[in-house]
């Protein structure tokens, strides 16, 4: 039987090919090149106003070894001290996932439903992940999670990085095992990231056709519902 994953989880997974771990590299080299990458990212994020991505979405469950693919389009925008993400899934099935004003929204079309989460506490987990290769600092990575070297890799034709983050907090380490990135450090963008369970199970986000800091519409980070449309939130 198939797991139904939370899209309050799908969001921290954006919040973006060859798949496995990342090595370590220990010593002198690997920490050269890891100071580096995470000096080119904190150049990058400030520059970065936008991002506009084609993306997909492999999620792979080990219990009945099957894997889910979602396609569509990613979006992000840094509004002031925000920043505001809409994912555009139109491969299987039509949704949104919007991340705005502190709230995460999840539209489907078909039932003619919203479901909005308030993260709370959470909130800050939440928008760690959301700039997780999108226009985030490289060294404020290191404020919550472990990151090492993990050498390089050519992916979707472009040279990148890769690096390997076990995060700090408990409970989101109860969620994610470790989690790879491969980096175009001289964008600051993440072209590939790899979410690992503790179960076994991980997501594998690719994007690709990036586009950086064109304008983008404001109703790019509006879901176009309509009047029939149900708002609902649920509790826990």
């Amino acid at each position: 039987m198939r797991r139904s994953y939370s899209y309050f989880t799908v969001a921290l997974l954006t919040l973006i090919a060859v798949c496995g771990d990342a090595q370590d590299t220990t010593g002198k080299s690997g920490s050269g090149e890891l100071e580096k990458t995470l000096r080119q990212m904190d150049t990058a994020a400030t520059n970065f106003r936008s991002t506009e991505a084609d993306l997909v979405w492999e999620q792979y469950q080990k219990v009945v070894n099957e894997k889910d693919t979602q396609k569509g389009k990613v979006y992000f925008r840094k509004a002031g001290k925000d920043t505001q993400m809409m994912v555009d899934i139109s491969d299987p099935d039509q949704k949104y996932v919007l991340y705005s004003d502190g709230k995460l929204q999840v539209y489907q079309p078909k039932m003619e439903q919203v479901t909005v989460y308030t993260p709370g506490k959470s909130k800050t987990d939440v928008e760690s992940f959301l700039v997780l290769g999108f226009g985030g600092g490289g060294h404020d990575l290191q404020k919550s999670f472990d990151v090492t070297y993990g050498g390089s890799e050519t992916i979707g034709g472009i040279q990148t990085v890769k690096l390997n983050l076990v995060p700090k907090s408990p409970k989101v380490k109860g969620m994610f095992d470790h989690i790879v990135l491969w980096v175009d450090p001289t964008r600051g963008v993440s072209v590939q990231q790899q979410f690992f369970e503790p179960s076994g199970d991980y997501r594998l986000n690719h994007y690709s056709d990036i586009q950086m800091n064109q304008k983008l519409p404001d109703n790019a980070f509006k879901l176009k519902t309509t009047g029939k449309t149900k708002f609902v939130s649920p509790q826990g």
